[in-house]
């Protein structure tokens, strides 16, 4: 039988092409995934994510998190107050077996910074005056020195004197240079003078500051004999307060007395 110019045979042969087709179509457009970061299952989001009510997030359970750290609505955290480093923590803190606290110790600090009151400070640098030297100030977030000024009289320079390594004895060139001092000194009648004792970084604080106040004291008597009043020297013990070098030539220039007027 044939209408229009199909046979019946024919068009229930389309049909069923058709519905295969169609078919097919279907099968096909079910096996695609949802759209990032929509999600069916974990293998739905990329590598290490997990499906969460039906979206690809950092973790599903604590198990999924790094140790120490806790799955908080589908993101890893770490606990308040933890850390994995320095930059972690506010403010001066540091790091200390991955809890933020504050220093005890100059060592936690890292190079070129001292632990004053509890906080890292990068050396010279204050937040407030006890975090200074007894003769400083902290001035604009520096330690500074107040009322100390060259009187306009003087033309003559103090120079600082150099140490060897743990050694607090004068050595020839350091005597001549105090010979010099006395001479300055003297041309500035009632002025006072201080002399602060400085060391290189090693060694501990507490022996670096014994230290750097028998190089002052040495320098004070050595000028005393020099016939320089006493009265007018004020010793002031620094240790390594400010010491910058890293190598030999940077620590000898850490070894010495600073002489400055008051």
């Amino acid at each position: 039988m044939r209408t229009r110019g199909f046979s019946v045979a024919g068009s229930a042969h389309l049909h069923l092409v058709l519905v295969a087709m169609l078919i097919l179509a279907t099968a096909a457009c079910g096996d695609k995934g949802p759209k990032y970061p929509s999600c069916g299952s974990d293998k739905d989001c990329r590598r290490g994510e997990h499906c969460v009510n039906r979206t690809c997030r950092q973790c599903a359970s604590d198990s999924h998190c790094k140790e120490g750290q806790s799955c908080e609505a589908g993101a890893c955290r770490a606990p308040p107050g933890s850390c994995t480093a320095d930059g972690d923590c506010a403010g001066a803190q540091v790091c200390v077996q991955g809890r933020c606290q504050s220093c005890s110790e100059d060592p936690q600090c890292g190079p070129d910074r001292k632990c004053r009151a509890g906080r890292c400070l990068a050396r010279g640098r204050c937040g407030r005056n006890e975090d200074c030297a007894d003769d400083e100030d902290c001035v604009r977030g520096e330690c500074k020195r107040p009322g100390r000024a060259r009187p306009p009289n003087v033309s003559c320079r103090l120079r600082s004197v150099y140490f060897s390594f743990d050694q607090s004895g004068l050595g020839r060139e350091a005597r001549d240079i105090l010979v010099q001092v006395a001479e300055c000194v003297q041309s500035a009648p009632g002025r006072g003078v201080f002399l602060s004792g400085r060391t290189d970084p090693r060694g501990t604080e507490e022996y670096n500051i014994g230290l750097s106040e028998r190089r002052a004291r040495v320098v004070a008597d050595y000028l005393a004999r020099q016939g320089i009043d006493p009265a007018r020297f004020r010793v002031v013990p620094r240790g390594e307060t400010q010491a910058s070098g890293s190598d030999e030539p940077g620590w000898a220039r850490d070894r010495r007395v600073d002489i400055e007027w008051q």
